[in-house]
């Protein structure tokens, strides 16, 4: 799975985000997220292999999301499906 690493400053949480290459609301999400200096890190599902996107898909269903992105997984337990402004800010106090 190739997953990239996006420095910041802002390290306090561990995020995951799944995205599709050529989705406007992915792209915002990284946007915000690099202009708030967060470290994060993502795939995007549409150049993942067959294999890996069976395990992607799995990982999203079993944490209860739906298949729509972006999807961010913050520290291993909280999901947000979307481009939610609101939602991420307060998952990540900023």
């Amino acid at each position: 799975m190739n997953v990239v690493k996006v420095s910041g400053s802002k390290k306090k949480h561990k995020i995951r985000m799944y995205a599709i290459s050529t989705c406007v609301w992915c792209r915002r999400t990284k946007q915000f997220l690099k202009e708030n200096s967060v470290e994060y890190e993502y795939v995007d599902v549409d150049l993942a292999d067959k294999d890996d996107y069976d395990k992607i898909r799995k990982e999203i269903v079993d944490r209860g999301g739906l298949l729509s992105f972006p999807v961010l997984i913050i520290d291993d337990n909280k999901l947000i499906n979307g481009y939610r402004v609101d939602d991420i800010k307060e998952a990540l106090e900023i």
